[in-house]
């Protein structure tokens, strides 16, 4: 499962999830474009790719903006040749609140960083990946888009929009090659992780809920996107793989 002379953008790549992704492709042989809002993340990621023999450029990026999104797309064509793979990452937390209590500028900027991102890195990637006769979309949706609850009304409704346009994107993109698939982790063991307990809801607790066990690793979703994404998945498109540890039962 190696991806020589393959290139990969990652967003949301300067912690976490995104950051372990974005290694394991560079362990794997892909050059790799790590995207972040936070230019030192994305360069400490680069850093410790570089360090470890990879190949890596750091991208500063607001996923949420159109110009934004296209101006990496393009420079990422511009310096490696190719997107063969573009993982929409990137995304926030909700902090657990009654639906009366949400705000409406919380929904709407959840929204744009989960979901508008994902139709965006598509839009501007997609004609480059239509040209080169193939590529894999890969979107970091969530369990919370499979099984909801309380307190993660705009969160949810994000993560349940990825999987229905990672649906979408695979039926229209099929015929150009285009692979698109959702990845949907538990609780991951991050940074952001906190941010979802409330009241009664813990970090210990959350791990409770999960039938194997433990809180899924970064580790856990990266060697997910590598499967995605590899060659030995060439008939998987339009799937929400539940990274899940059994939590989705």
């Amino acid at each position: 499962m190696t991806f020589t002379a393959k290139t990969v953008a990652v967003t949301g790549a300067g912690n976490g999830m995104g950051r372990a992704t974005a290694e394991l492709f560079a362990e794997r042989g892909a050059s790799v474009v790590a995207v972040d809002v936070d230019g030192e993340a994305a360069e400490e990621t680069v850093d410790r790719i570089q360090e470890a023999g990879g190949e890596a450029t750091a991208t500063v990026a607001d996923v949420s903006k159109a110009d934004e999104v296209e101006a990496f797309v393009e420079d990422t064509v511009e310096t490696y040749g190719s997107i063969d793979v573009l993982h929409n990452n990137a995304g926030i937390p909700q902090q657990s609140t009654p639906v009366e209590d949400v705000e409406a500028a919380t929904w709407d900027q959840i929204q744009d960083v989960n979901l508008k991102s994902a139709f965006l890195g598509a839009k501007y990637a997609v004609p480059h990946m239509k040209a080169q006769g193939e590529g894999v979309i890969l979107n970091t949706a969530s369990t919370a888009g499979i099984r909801p609850r309380t307190g993660l009304s705009a969160y949810a409704a994000s993560k349940g929009g990825m999987i229905t346009l990672t649906k979408q994107l695979a039926h229209e993109l099929a015929a150009d090659g285009i692979r698109v698939n959702a990845i949907c982790p538990v609780a991951t063991d991050t940074e952001m992780l906190p941010e979802f307990a409330a009241g009664d809801l813990s970090v210990e607790g959350m791990a409770d809920t999960i039938p194997l066990g433990r809180l899924a690793e970064p580790d856990d979703i990266a060697s997910a996107a590598a499967f995605l994404a590899s060659d030995e998945a060439e008939m998987i498109t339009g799937t929400a793989l539940e990274v899940d540890g059994g939590r989705d039962l």
